[in-house]
C-alpha cells in the first residue's frame, strides 16, 4: 500500500509505502554501543539466531571477551516449561560474578522474548535493586518493534530518565560518536568559546551528563526520536541543525550551536575556517569518482536524507530516489530543502514496488541493506552496504573524505573486477 502525502514545512510530496521491508533489526545497534560505553554490558534476552546475528556484525575475534552476551531462550522457555525470570537472573548472576568491571547493564528484548511476553522492565527494577554497584535498565531491540538503528534510540532512551538534574547551562551533543569525532569536536567548541559540552552516550557509566533547563543539544543522529523526545521533557532545549556530514554539513551544525550560544560570527568563522577547507580539499579525490554518478538509497538506516544532502550538494551525485524507514520532519526540517525538488523520497516501505523503481531507474549505485544487494549485484547494479555508514566514524570535517570514500568504493571495485 502507498500513498503520496504533503510532507508538512517542505512542500515536497512523501511517498508513504506500507508494505514488506528489509531491513535489519534494532538489536545490531549493541554492536557499536558496547564499544562507546565502557563499562556497560549488553545481554540479550533472545534466540540463537540472535547470538550469530551479533557475533556475525561485531567480527569479534574467538579470544575478545565482548560486553555483550545473548541469554539464549530455548524449547522450554519458549514453551513456558521453565521460570524465565528465574533462568535470567541465574545468568544475571554468574555474568555479574565473573565481570566485576561491569557498571551498568541493559537487559535487551528481542523478539523472542516479545512474543513469550518476559517482562524485563520488572526484571531490570528487581536486579536493580538486588545487585547495588551495577545500574539494570532495560530496552527492547526486538525486530518487531524496531528497524536497524532505532536500537541506539531506545537504548539512549532508558539512558535519560536516568540523568542527574541540572539546570546550568551546557551543550550536550546527543548520539554514539567515536572517541576520535568527539574530541575534534570538544576542540572546536572550545574555540568558538563553548567549554561546557557533555555527550549522551558517554564513555563510561559513572559521568552520564546532567540535564536541565539551561542544556541546550545537538542530534549527531537523525534516528534519536524518542531520546531527544525523553530531553525536551526534562527541559533541554533542541537546537535545530543538518547533521555533521560533509564540510558544509559540519559548518552548518556547528553554526546552530554559535548561535544558541551566542558566540559571534567572526568567531565562528574563525574556530572552523580551516576545518572546512581542509575538508574540501579532502573531498576532491572521491567526488572526481562520485560527480555526475546516480544513486537510490532504499530504507534501512534513516541517515538516508543527510547522506543524499551530503552526495548531491558537495560530491556532484543525482539521488533519484531516497528512501527512509521513519522521516522525523522536525529533525530533518534543515535538511529536506537542501535536496533537489526532483528527489523522490520515500517513507516506509513496500519493497517491492520500491526493487521495481529501481530496476526501472538502473542507477549508477544502490544503498540498501545486505539482503538486498547480492540480488542486485547479481544483476549488474552496484551497491553499497548501509550497514557501513553506521559502523564507521563519518561525522565531521576531517571524516568528510572517508564518508564520501565509503561511496566511491564500489565503483573502484568494479572496475577492478572488470579488468
Amino acid at each position: 500500500m502507498s500513498a503520496a502525502v504533503d510532507s508538512g514545512c517542505d512542500t515536497r510530496p512523501i511517498l508513504r509505502e506500507r508494505g514488506q521491508r528489509e531491513v535489519f533489526c534494532g538489536l545490531t545497534g549493541i554492536v557499536w554501543m558496547h564499544r562507546k560505553i565502557q563499562d556497560a554490558f549488553f545481554l540479550v534476552v533472545g534466540s540463537r539466531t540472535c547470538a550469530h546475528l551479533l557475533q556475525s556484525a561485531a567480527g569479534v575475534m574467538i579470544f575478545a571477551e565482548p560486553r555483550f552476551a545473548t541469554a539464549i531462550l530455548d524449547e522450554r522457555d519458549l514453551a513456558g516449561l521453565a521460570d524465565a525470570q528465574e533462568e535470567l537472573d541465574r545468568n544475571v548472576t554468574r555474568l555479574l560474578e565473573r565481570r566485576p568491571d561491569i557498571k551498568l547493564l541493559f537487559l535487551v528484548g528481542s523478539c523472542p522474548s516479545e512474543v513469550i511476553k518476559l517482562d524485563l522492565a520488572r526484571a531490570a527494577q528487581r536486579l536493580d535493586r538486588r545487585f547495588g554497584g551495577v545500574r539494570v535498565l532495560n530496552y527492547s531491540g526486538s525486530g518487531i518493534e524496531t528497524t536497524f538503528t532505532q536500537g541506539e534510540d531506545a537504548c539512549l532512551a532508558a539512558l535519560v530518565p536516568e540523568l542527574p538534574a541540572s539546570d546550568a547551562a551546557q551543550l550536550l551533543v546527543v548520539g554514539a560518536l567515536a572517541d576520535v569525532v568527539e574530541d575534534q569536536f570538544i576542540r572546536i567548541f572550545a574555540a568558538m568559546g563553548i567549554e561546557r559540552v557533555a555527550f549522551l552516550p558517554s564513555r563510561r557509566a559513572g559521568s552520564l551528563p546532567a540535564v536541565g533547563a539551561g542544556t541546550r543539544f545537538l542530534l549527531a543522529q537523525p534516528f534519536l526520536a524518542e531520546t531527544g523526545r525523553l530531553l525536551e521533557a526534562r527541559g533541554a532545549q533542541h537546537l535545530a541543525a543538518v547533521f555533521p556530514l560533509g564540510a558544509e554539513g559540519t559548518t552548518l551544525w556547528l553554526r546552530a550551536a554559535a548561535e544558541g550560544f551566542g558566540v559571534s560570527s567572526a568567531r565562528f568563522r574563525e574556530a572552523t575556517a580551516i576545518g572546512e577547507a581542509r575538508a574540501k580539499k579532502a573531498l576532491a579525490a572521491p567526488r572526481a569518482r562520485l560527480d555526475g554518478r546516480s544513486i537510490f538509497f532504499f530504507p534501512d538506516s534513516q541517515l538516508e536524507i543527510p547522506m543524499a544532502r551530503f552526495l548531491t550538494r558537495e560530491c556532484g551525485m543525482e539521488a533519484i530516489e531516497v528512501g527512509t524507514p521513519y522521516l522525523h520532519r522536525a529533525h530533518l526540517a534543515q535538511e529536506l530543502p537542501l535536496l533537489a525538488d526532483s528527489v523522490l523520497i520515500s517513507e516506509g516501505q513496500d519493497v517491492e514496488r520500491q526493487l521495481d523503481r529501481c530496476h526501472a531507474a538502473r542507477p549508477d549505485l544502490v544503498v540498501c541493506g545486505l539482503g538486498l544487494a547480492n540480488p542486485l549485484e547479481a544483476q549488474g547494479i552496484t551497491t553499497k552496504w548501509s550497514i557501513e555508514l553506521v559502523f564507521t566514524p563519518v561525522q565531521g570535517y576531517d571524516q568528510a573524505a572517508d564518508l564520501a570514500g565509503l561511496f566511491a568504493r564500489p565503483f573502484a571495485r568494479r572496475d577492478v573486477l572488470r579488468v
